[in-house]
């Protein structure tokens, strides 16, 4: 196949520290191509040159054979060149349509010509196998079909390379499978895409071709064909990867939360709660399984506090019904939270890495005098230091901002602050979400550890094996019901996976 892309050895350099070191990256015509590597390798920093967010210190790019400067993203575009971030940049009060055409600068009028980009736009959803209400707003929509948007966008601009940067991270199997006929209808057409993901098995079963990036440098381009898995995961992280295994906890101790009747918007379908009663102990993780969009998001923010239940109750830690927690009943009764969006509800990500590793205990005498009144940063950059080496938390300071992490460290940053408080009860929402099989490890271990010394952990995950992994109790969740409730010690997957569908 015919070359498209050619990175000649890229550097990128922040101050003294690199994030890129002469790294060699090669694209296929109609390929996908798998950019692998753990959280802060360096794979966003270089598509951030890519497609012209920074400039790198050395090296040179190649489109099609031509030396080319992208000194922005428009230039990246103009190249034929469109990201899909992880993040996703839409504005939710616009149409799909309004999303898909802002900032195109196709037309030489000062007028929209709607009717023109709507049928050009409803060709390529035609020729792609794309389905999108392109007049419903995008904060209605769900994640998988704002994400069609994101792509259609990229597409509508003439993209013939795809940057998509951990795509499958918040979509269902069903939304994957989508996505994954995407991308085929893509490289079908001789486009090519970059595929950036954690997800061994994604990896395995739609690339091409695999770059595994290490600290910051290429370690080896491979074909699938000719690797393994597990040669992948030794290659991205240097040294034999062996996957833990966990003693299942099968004898139950005190109650340390409860569920009792709880009902939250019960008439709706997806995002709603139907009486729900559960329990969870202490010295255990009680696992919450079923396809995303079934009211785990409303559990969650029910057993934090953030929403009060329209009817049963909701008992703490201490035996008393508590309806809406403020934040300093939240921290006083000892309630961990990794949340489902760590961007939103998890980090200030202006604020500081060491700032956030204290957002939780600011009135603490160890971090400051008058209750707050007076903090005392020398402790708490100490502080950060001593939790930024126990939880592996990359980062060049820790007065870096928390935004300008990966989305792996992130993670780590808010998993710490939690630990460190020795909560009674964690609720822990996707806590790997976007994690290569290092960091997703590390969570799980700490998770684990959590458990064993006698806190009571709600897992809530998208990841069927995640759930399966950690759990030793498993509840299923289905149109804001529980279908049932099953040992994690041999658990009948049969049974689960089909309460998972509503059987």
């Amino acid at each position: 196949m015919a070359e498209l892309l050619r990175m000649d050895n890229i550097s990128k350099a922040f101050g003294t520290f690199y994030a890129n070191k002469n790294v060699n990256l090669d694209i296929e015509q109609g390929e996908v191509h798998t950019l692998l590597g753990e959280n802060g390798a360096g794979k966003s920093t270089l598509m951030n040159v890519l497609i012209g967010l920074y400039q790198p210190t050395d090296g040179h790019i190649f489109m099609r054979g031509q030396e080319v400067h992208i000194t922005n993203p428009g230039v990246a575009v103009e190249h034929g060149i469109g990201m899909v971030h992880q993040h996703f940049m839409l504005i939710e009060d616009m149409t799909g349509l309004e999303n898909i055409i802002l900032g195109d600068k196709r037309h030489n009028s000062p007028l929209l010509q709607i009717a023109d980009d709507r049928k050009a736009i409803e060709e390529l959803m035609d020729r792609y196998g794309m389905e999108i209400d392109l007049d419903e707003k995008v904060g209605d929509m769900s994640i998988g079909m704002q994400q069609r948007v994101e792509i259609m966008k990229v597409l509508f601009r003439g993209a013939d390379l795809v940057i998509l940067d951990e795509p499958t991270a918040v979509l269902t199997d069903l939304e994957v499978e989508g996505l994954f006929d995407i991308m085929h209808s893509l490289t079908a057409e001789g486009k090519s895409v970059i595929f950036i993901s954690h997800k061994m098995r994604e990896v395995m079963r739609i690339s091409d071709r695999v770059t595994v990036l290490r600290r910051g440098e290429t370690i080896e381009t491979v074909r699938v064909a000719d690797t393994t898995e597990q040669e992948l995961a030794d290659l991205m992280i240097g040294q034999k990867f062996t996957e833990n295994t966990y003693q299942k906890v099968t004898e139950a101790s005190d109650v340390a939360f409860e569920l009792k009747g709880v009902s939250y918007q019960p008439e709706v379908k997806h995002g709603g709660l139907k009486n729900v009663s559960l329990a969870i102990h202490r010295g255990e993780i009680l696992g919450v399984a079923g396809i995303d969009g079934n009211g785990q998001s409303q559990l969650a923010a029910l057993v934090t506090g953030l929403l009060k239940p329209e009817s049963g109750e909701v008992i703490g830690p201490d035996g008393s019904a508590i309806g809406l927690f403020s934040p300093s009943a939240f921290i006083a009764n000892g309630l961990g939270n990794i949340p489902e969006d760590r961007n939103k509800m998890g980090l200030v990500g202006d604020m500081t890495v060491a700032e956030n590793l204290v957002l939780k205990a600011t009135e603490d005498e160890r971090f400051s005098a008058g209750h707050g009144a007076w903090l005392k940063l020398d402790a708490i950059r100490e502080h950060a230091e001593r939790l930024r080496e126990e939880n592996d938390i990359r980062c060049t300071s820790v007065e870096q901002t928390a935004r300008s992490l990966s989305g792996g460290n992130q993670q780590k940053v808010i998993l710490a602050r939690e630990l460190d408080a020795h909560p009674k009860l964690l609720v822990a929402v996707y806590p790997t979400r976007g994690l290569d099989i290092g960091a997703t490890e590390f969570i799980h271990d700490q998770i684990i550890a959590q458990r064993d010394a006698g806190c009571a952990v709600l897992l809530i995950s998208a990841d069927f094996d995640e759930v399966l992994k950690l759990s030793d109790r498993i509840t299923v969740l289905f149109e804001g019901e529980i279908m049932g409730t099953y040992p994690g010690a041999n658990p009948p997957i049969k049974e689960i996976s089909l309460a998972m569908a509503g059987k």
